[in-house]
């Protein structure tokens, strides 16, 4: 694993030492699926959910996005999204939405990183 890749992708959220314990330190087959994630639509699908105030749609999408960036380190991103599947879980739907901006953010940030390596520009 590249140390300096580490460094360059942890101020977007990805922890890719985490990432390459679970990829069984296979960094190619970590890019090939994180940059895939470029192509996710549970984020979308959760804010559109949550604006439409459909919660079991929003839980679904929410709860989806948790494992996703899960799986692939997301770190940030796993931890807001984890918050906001169990609000919506327990039927707390205001506090789910409150967290929404954290959840665009840490989003933002994680595809912001992944584009930049894509392009080469990390």
């Amino acid at each position: 694993m590249s140390d300096d890749l580490s460094a360059k992708l942890a101020p977007y959220g990805i922890d890719l030492p985490d990432a390459m314990e679970r990829m069984d330190n296979d960094e190619a087959l970590y890019e090939r699926l994180a940059l895939k994630y470029l192509n996710n639509t549970n984020y979308v699908d959760l804010v559109a959910a949550m604006e439409a105030q459909n919660y079991d749609d929003a839980y679904t999408a929410a709860h989806t996005l948790k494992g996703v960036s899960g799986n692939l380190s997301l770190a940030k991103l796993y931890k807001v999204s984890a918050a906001i599947s169990d609000a919506l879980y327990q039927g707390e739907y205001q506090a789910a939405a409150q967290m929404m901006p954290d959840l665009k953010a840490a989003h933002d940030k994680a595809v912001e990183g992944l584009v930049k390596w894509q392009d080469g520009t990390l």
